[in-house]
C-alpha cells in the first residue's frame, strides 16, 4: 500500500476563491505560508517560507470560503496531486497541489475573529458526497497550545 498523505498548519496568503463547476459543486482555492527556522553552519538564524496550494470541494469549500480570510490559521488534511492543462500559448502547464479532505480552524485572532465555530471545529470530507460535519471520534476538546516566543535552545535539552 502506498501512502499520499499532507498535512499543514499555516496561513493563508490570500482570501478563498469560491466557483462553482460545470457539475454545481463547489470548489475553493487559496494558498497557505508555511515557514521554516535553522541555524547555518555559522550559527546564524536563517528562516525559509514556503507557499502551497490549496483546494477543497463541497460543503467544505463553502466553510472555508464563508469563515477564513487572508492571514487566519487553518490546519489542513488532503492529498498531493499534480494537474495539467495546454495554455492559451500552447505550453503544457503543470500544477502541484493539496486536494484538502480535513481541516480544523486554527486560534482566533485577539481583535475578535473571523469566523465562529460550534464543537472541535475540525471538519472532514464525508464518505459519499454530502456536507461536512463535525469530526465526532469521541476525543475531548483540546485547549490551543501557547508556544513560547523566544528560541529554543539544543543544548538545553537534556538528551
Amino acid at each position: 500500500m502506498y501512502i499520499n498523505k499532507v498535512i499543514l498548519y499555516g496561513n493563508l496568503t490570500r482570501d478563498p476563491e469560491l466557483k462553482a463547476l460545470p457539475s454545481g459543486n463547489k470548489v475553493v482555492n487559496f494558498s497557505i505560508a508555511t515557514n521554516r527556522t535553522w541555524k547555518d553552519a555559522a550559527g546564524k538564524k536563517q528562516e525559509a517560507a514556503e507557499y502551497h496550494n490549496i483546494v477543497f470541494y463541497g460543503k467544505l469549500a463553502e466553510t472555508i470560503a464563508q469563515y477564513m480570510r487572508k492571514g487566519s490559521t487553518l490546519l489542513v488534511e488532503g492529498r498531493l496531486t499534480t494537474r495539467s492543462w495546454d495554455g492559451a500559448d500552447g505550453q503544457k502547464r503543470y500544477r502541484t497541489e493539496i486536494v484538502g479532505e480535513e481541516f480544523q480552524f486554527g486560534p482566533r485572532p485577539a481583535t475578535g475573529g473571523s469566523f465562529t465555530s460550534g464543537g472541535t471545529g475540525v471538519y472532514h470530507a464525508p464518505e459519499s458526497s454530502g456536507g461536512a460535519q463535525p469530526k465526532d471520534d469521541n476525543v475531548p476538546d483540546v485547549d490551543t497550545i501557547e508556544y513560547p516566543s523566544d528560541d529554543i535552545n539544543p543544548e538545553d535539552i537534556p538528551f
